[in-house]
């Protein structure tokens, strides 16, 4: 068998298992985003949610070798330090910090997701891979 089609079959995206692995994160960040949440609770529902994202796409990149999972797995968990960190106030992004950090997600997400794929193809090859 192919080495594309086993690393398909193994894809965590691919399978109904996403919505389990990346749902409830879209879900918290869509569902809090509008909401007249305190900082606090707000910085920590998306670092959750961020980290949740991201330990998904870290765990399906070592697995199946999905590109955009190398890339996007270590952006989510970014964006969930800076939410953690705003939120609490270590790292202030001043009055419109959570649209920053919302922007930084909204438009850096699709564009790691799909870009990296077009330039490099869906799956890392086995040699491409450190271990």
């Amino acid at each position: 068998m192919p080495e594309t089609t086993l690393r398909a079959q193994k894809d965590l995206a691919r399978s109904w298992l996403a919505l389990f692995l990346w749902g409830p994160p879209l879900i918290a960040l869509l569902a809090t985003a509008p909401a007249n949440l305190p900082s606090p609770t707000r910085g920590i529902v998306w670092s959750l949610a961020l980290l949740w994202a991201g330990v998904a796409c870290i765990a399906n990149a070592s697995r199946s070798g999905r590109v955009h999972c190398h890339i996007t797995g270590p952006f989510f968990l970014l964006l969930a330090v800076a939410s953690y960190m705003h939120g609490v106030g270590i790292a202030p992004l001043g009055p419109h910090g959570w649209l920053w950090i919302g922007g930084v997600l909204a438009v850096g997400a699709p564009l790691l997701t799909v870009l990296p794929e077009r330039i490099w193809g869906q799956y890392s090859s086995r040699s491409d891979r450190c271990c």
